[in-house]
């Protein structure tokens, strides 16, 4: 049996309030086609469908066409919600809906019951759809013994384990869900779940199934040659600069084993880490294939240089993000503990120091003016309150 092993679409979502739409529709575009064109037998997403609980209109129309396109390809689709996800909110008519070959798995009462596909002469296919599962909110409807995420899961499983056990020998088994797995290496994008200072749980949680696919960390990634992060298929962050964005085209052999390729998915507009002194970076030949890029530049200049982002935009006109981190040598002053650099001086000093840490460059006569009369303002109404109390 062959299957597609997506997740993370976060339908809704933008980059640096650039939207994403329209390459989120190019993607479902490809995932359709890609089912067409490689004999697909069954869908999988993992989760975080939409990027927050309530979606724009526009997220919701996107999704509502990727659903019927799915539905007139032929193929069953099994979809469970991410932590981005509402759970109630995706699930509803789950049940009308899989009529059409579309099994949304949000309810964790479900964990045991699979969407069984058969897969004539070899046996049937059970997938089981664990929905992201906040510990706190299923402990007691899962009988875990803790409310933490490695309790929960295998209590999750558990479920999965004892339901696999009654079906006829033979039945591969598949789970998809969503969740942070020891060994997965995360990108800035993803939402902490931490749960009691853990938010990761070990590979084996999983032991028993022949494929786990892996939704929530948005770098495609084989933690084994079973339990895989088919990761998001866009960059939602500037950390995900070098990932490749691809799908999982998994195929399961008739005695449980595994094969899977990647799938590249359209990629937009690339991402572009830049790092040096403005001028630099305005002159250098090598970043010329950066140019038509969105790009974070790193600025390293000592002093902060006047209208980087206007300038930058000039040569790199999709540059979104703009960092500083300036050239400095420590000096005796910076390993000074910050109670003793404060020790005797003035309210104008510590100001005039703040603006140089910041900025790289001290106040000019007119800037120190400026200080000096807001701190004489800030005076003279102390004065006057104290006098107002003292009544």
């Amino acid at each position: 049996m062959r299957l597609l092993h997506t997740s993370d679409w976060h339908l809704g979502r933008s980059f640096h309030r650039v939207s994403l739409l329209d390459a989120q529709a190019a993607f479902l575009d490809h995932l359709v086609a890609t089912v067409r064109d490689h004999g697909v037998d069954a869908v999988l997403v993992a989760g975080d469908v939409y990027d927050r609980a309530v979606p724009p209109l526009t997220a919701v129309e996107l999704f509502d066409t990727a659903l019927h396109r799915l539905a007139e390809a032929g193929v069953p689709t099994v979809m469970i919600s991410g932590n981005h996800d509402s759970a109630r909110r995706l699930g509803v008519g789950a049940r009308l809906i899989e009529r059409a070959g579309i099994h949304l798995r949000t309810d964790p009462d479900g964990i045991g019951t699979p969407v069984v596909l058969p897969d004539p002469p070899h046996g049937d296919v059970a997938l089981y759809g664990l929905p992201y599962l906040e510990p706190a909110l299923v402990r007691k409807r899962l009988g875990a013994p803790k409310a933490d995420h490695r309790a929960v899961l295998s209590a999750a499983m558990d479920r999965v384990r004892a339901d696999l056990a009654d079906r006829p020998a033979g039945t591969r088994s598949v789970v998809l869900a969503h969740a942070f797995v020891s060994g997965g290496e995360p990108s800035d994008s993803e939402r902490d779940i931490t749960v009691g200072g853990v938010a990761s749980v070990p590979a084996g949680v999983f032991d028993g199934v022949d494929y786990v696919a892996l939704g929530h960390l948005h770098g495609s990634q084989a933690l084994t040659d079973r339990v895989r992060y088919s990761g998001s298929p866009l960059a939602y962050s500037f950390s995900e600069w070098r990932h490749r964005k691809t799908m999982w085209l998994v195929d399961l052999a008739p005695d449980g084993g595994v094969t899977a390729e990647r799938i590249d998915c359209p990629v937009p507009r690339p991402l572009a880490r830049i790092r040096g002194r403005l001028d630099d970076l305005l002159a250098d030949p090598a970043l010329d294939r950066h140019e038509d890029a969105w790009v974070e530049a790193t600025l390293t200049d000592p002093v902060r240089p006047a209208e980087p982002m206007v300038r930058l935009a000039r040569r790199f006109p999709h540059a979104l993000g703009l960092v500083f981190e300036p050239e400095r040598a420590d000096t005796a002053d910076d390993l000074l503990s910050y109670a003793r650099r404060l020790r005797g001086r003035t309210d104008q000093q510590i100001a005039e120091d703040f603006v140089t840490h910041v900025r790289g460059a001290g106040p000019d006569a007119r800037e120190r003016a400026v200080l000096h009369g807001a701190f004489a303002d800030v005076r003279a109404d102390l004065a006057v309150r104290e006098r107002e109390v003292g009544r």
